[in-house]
């Protein structure tokens, strides 16, 4: 089956902005720092994820109304919404550490987490990153983009960015899941961004590979998420010094 353009329009970036508007008026305490790992019983998670089936048929995404962007790219850009591999490996998919760490604080990484306008696409698809990190979008085509950044526990963010303009930057102070970014000029453009307050995720590369390291030893429950699907999760045990591998397919 085909699947028209429509479905991948800046529509569905308000759907998604609407759905998660609710939020408290209460805020709870600070929670303390987490405690240094042990390197002497750090524990690994270690795993894979998949593809089963025929991936969908997603058209190719028409970009006529924009002659710079048509011209910028080669060949038809379908929508990298299934990205396999060699073994129907998946890309894109976003493994961490739902429960079992406690309610503890973790320090931001210096370094900001980059979002890249390319071709009148967004590089990458799905970008993970903290609470506190720097989150910057940068503009490497030759024409204006107007990003939109719709978290649902922050305020939400715009920039009109101009060929040569400095990387739209700012923080999150709350987790987000799947937040929606978008242009108001190019409506097929899109990436999804997650925002966590701890250190324990991986976003899959064409390899479907990921590695969460440095654990103390528990019981977790590690999720799994790819867009379009409901995500998936497993509990796992960690021992002292204990590397676990897990898998995980998406149909």
């Amino acid at each position: 089956m085909r699947i028209p353009n429509a479905q991948i329009g800046f529509l569905t970036l308000s759907i998604f902005a609407t759905a998660g508007c609710g939020s408290s008026s209460s805020k709870a305490p600070s929670a303390p720092l987490a405690p240094p790992v042990d390197p002497a019983t750090a524990a690994s998670v270690i795993g894979t994820v998949r593809f089963e089936g025929p991936p969908p048929g997603l058209s190719p995404i028409n970009m006529s109304a924009s002659p710079a962007c048509a011209s910028a790219n080669s060949s038809p850009v379908v929508p990298p919404v299934v990205v396999t591999g060699p073994n129907n490996t998946l890309a894109n998919v976003v493994v961490y550490v739902k429960s079992g760490l406690g309610r503890y604080q973790y320090p931001a990484p210096e370094d900001p987490a980059s979002l890249d306008q390319k071709r009148c696409m967004y590089t990458p698809r799905i970008l993970a990153l903290m609470v506190g990190q720097p989150f910057e979008v940068a503009n490497s085509d030759p024409i204006l983009h107007d990003v939109q950044v719709m978290p649902r526990n922050d305020p939400r963010r715009s920039a009109s960015e101009l060929p040569g303009s400095p990387p739209f930057e700012f923080t999150f102070k709350n987790p987000e899941f799947a937040v929606p970014v978008g242009c108001m000029i190019h409506p097929w453009m899109r990436a999804y961004l997650f925002v966590f307050d701890q250190p324990y995720f991986a976003v899959t590369g064409r390899d479907g590979s990921f590695v969460l390291k440095n654990l103390p030893p528990a019981t977790y429950t590690i999720e799994a998420w790819h867009e379009g699907n409901q995500p998936l999760d497993q509990t796992i045990v960690l021992g002292p010094k204990e590397t676990k591998s897990i898998s995980f397919t998406f149909r």
